[in-house]
């Protein structure tokens, strides 16, 4: 499988990682791989890979700093990010 689309913002997950926020689903915006790159370095950014166990695990390629969430279980994870930082949920 190739992956054509690095940042792939996913707004039903945005939408739940930012539930009392006053974040809503139209302020989501979607990315490319050029913008994502001219961002990596940024101390505000949270790259959230999103992919299956299965496929993250066989998977070559991976963003350096992503951390890997279960998109099966947001309600488990969502609450530990910090509100006030950017964040890029991607997956294949």
């Amino acid at each position: 499988m190739r992956y054509h689309k690095i940042a792939l913002l996913i707004p039903v997950f945005i939408m739940l990682l930012c539930l009392g926020a006053g974040v809503d689903a139209q302020d989501v915006q979607k990315i490319t791989k050029e913008e994502l790159k001219a961002m990596l370095g940024n101390q505000d950014l949270v790259i959230i890979d999103l992919r299956r166990e299965p496929q993250w695990a066989s998977s070559d390629k991976k963003i350096k700093g992503a951390i890997r969430e279960d998109p099966g279980s947001v309600g488990s994870w969502a609450g530990k990010h910090e509100k006030d930082k950017t964040y890029v949920l991607y997956c294949a």
